[in-house]
C-alpha cells in the first residue's frame, strides 16, 4: 500500500522507500485532516445494535467486572472466573505493577508516535515479512476502508534490534525508549504468569498433581509475547471512522495498558451492545483469547471488542499478547469444569488456527465453529 503523506517526500526519504517496496504500513498525516477522507469512512459503524453504553446501565449489569487479584484469595479466583465466562474480558487492578512504570512506558510510546513520519518509516514493516514493524497489520489491509490508528508491533526479546531500525544513532531517546519497553515486558510477563496460575486455579487445575498441572507448567514455561504499541489520534468526527475493527484475539489471553480516555469497547450479548471499557487509572485490560476459549473447552470465552476515537484527545493503547509457541498443540482441557464431558473442540496449533481465520476472514462464519467437534447426532444425520 502506498504510504500517504500531506506533502511530497524526497525519493530518497525513508518514507518514499517504503512507499516504493510496497510496505504495508500507510501513513496518513491525523494531525493535519480538517476532514475525515472517504478512504477513511465506515458507514453504518455507530448504527449497527444498539449506541455505546459508556459504563453501566441503571441495575450495573453493564459494568464491565473488575478484578483485585492483590490478595490472590478464593474471592480473587473466583471473580477471574466469572469474568472470564460472563464477559471474556475485564478490569484488573492490584496486580503489583506500579503507575509509575506504566506511566513511563505510555509516554515512550506517545514519544515514538510524535515522531516526524520519515524517522517512524525507518521502522516499516518489510516486505513479505509484515509481522513487525511500523504501519498497518497485514490483516486489516483485507477491509475495504482504512483504521484511524497508527500502530508498531515488535516480539519483545527483538525489542533493541528493532528500534534501532528508528533510532539509528542509538543515542539517549533510544535507551530510554528501549529501558521502559523492557521494563514492561518485565512486568507482563511474570503478571501473565500470575494470572495463568489464577485461571487454572478457578479451572479446578492448578497443582502438578491436578488433571491439568501439567499443562500448565508446559503452558508457562513457553508462553510466547508480541507488543503493539496503538495511537488513535482525536478525529473531527469521531462517528464516521473506526480506530480498530471489532475482532478477537487469536491467543490465550491479551493484557492492555490504555490511556485514561476511553475508547476500548466489548460486545455483549442479548441484547447485542458495545460496553466501554473506563479508562481507571492504574488498571489493566484483560481479553480472553480464541486459543484459550478451546484450551478451556469453551467455558472461558473470547469476546469481541473493537476501538473508538475521540474527538478531543489522542488515545493511546498497548496490548500484550501472550500465547503458544507455534508448534504446541492446544487441546481442549474436558476437566475444565465445561458443562461438555467430550472435546468440544479439535486440538490446533496457532498456526493452524489461523488459517482457519483467513479462511473464513470477511464472513460471518466463526473460525472457532469451524473447529469444533462434530456431535454424535450431527455426525449420524
Amino acid at each position: 500500500m502506498q504510504i500517504m503523506t500531506s506533502s511530497p517526500t524526497s525519493p530518497t526519504s525513508p518514507l518514499a522507500a517504503a512507499a516504493d517496496n510496497g510496505v504495508a504500513a500507510a501513513y496518513f498525516n491525523f494531525r493535519g485532516a480538517e476532514r475525515v477522507p472517504e478512504s477513511h469512512v465506515w458507514k453504518g459503524m455507530h448504527e449497527k445494535d444498539t449506541a455505546p453504553v459508556a459504563a453501566a446501565d441503571a441495575d450495573g449489569g453493564d459494568a464491565v467486572p473488575v478484578v483485585d487479584m492483590s490478595g490472590g484469595d478464593d474471592a480473587a479466583v473466583a471473580a477471574v472466573a466469572r469474568a472470564a465466562e460472563e464477559w471474556g474480558g475485564f478490569l484488573l487492578v492490584g496486580h503489583g505493577v506500579t503507575a509509575e512504570a506504566l506511566a513511563r512506558v505510555e509516554a515512550q510510546a506517545a514519544r515514538l508516535f510524535a515522531l516526524p513520519a520519515d524517522d517512524k518509516a525507518r521502522g516499516a514493516r518489510r516486505p513479505g515479512g509484515g509481522n513487525t514493524g511500523y504501519g498497518v497489520p497485514p490483516y486489516l489491509l483485507r477491509y475495504p476502508k482504512q483504521m484511524w490508528a497508527e500502530g508498531y508491533t515488535f516480539p519483545p526479546p527483538a525489542i533493541r534490534d528493532e528500534f534501532r531500525r528508528v533510532w539509528p544513532d542509538a543515542g539517549d531517546d533510544y535507551h530510554r525508549f528501549c529501558s521502559a519497553m523492557e521494563e514492561y515486558d518485565s512486568s507482563m510477563r511474570a503478571l501473565g504468569e500470575r494470572l495463568l496460575a489464577m485461571f487454572f486455579k478457578a479451572l479446578g487445575l492448578a497443582g502438578n498433581d491436578a488433571p491439568g498441572g501439567e499443562t500448565e507448567r508446559k503452558i508457562r514455561e513457553t508462553l510466547t509475547s508480541t507488543i503493539h504499541l496503538n495511537m488513535f489520534p482525536r478525529c473531527p468526527d469521531p462517528d464516521r471512522v473506526v480506530g480498530l475493527a471489532a475482532h478477537t484475539d487469536s491467543g490465550f489471553f491479551t493484557f492492555i495498558l490504555q490511556s485514561p480516555v476511553p475508547g476500548l469497547q466489548l460486545l455483549r450479548h442479548r441484547p447485542d451492545r458495545w460496553v466501554t471499557v473506563p479508562g481507571t487509572p492504574g488498571a489493566l485490560i484483560v481479553v480472553v483469547g480464541d486459543l484459550f476459549h478451546v484450551l478451556t473447552n469453551g467455558r472461558f470465552h473470547s469476546v469481541f471488542h473493537r476501538a473508538v476515537v475521540n474527538r478531543e484527545r489522542d488515545r493511546i493503547s498497548m496490548p500484550y499478547f501472550l500465547g503458544p509457541p507455534a508448534d504446541m498443540k492446544v487441546t481442549p482441557l474436558v476437566a475444565a469444569g465445561s458443562p461438555e464431558s467430550k472435546a468440544v473442540y479439535q486440538a490446533v496449533t496457532w498456526p493452524e488456527y489461523m488459517a482457519v481465520r483467513d479462511k473464513f476472514f470477511g464472513t460471518n462464519i466463526s473460525a472457532l465453529s469451524m473447529i469444533r467437534v462434530p456431535k454424535e447426532e450431527d455426525k449420524e444425520s
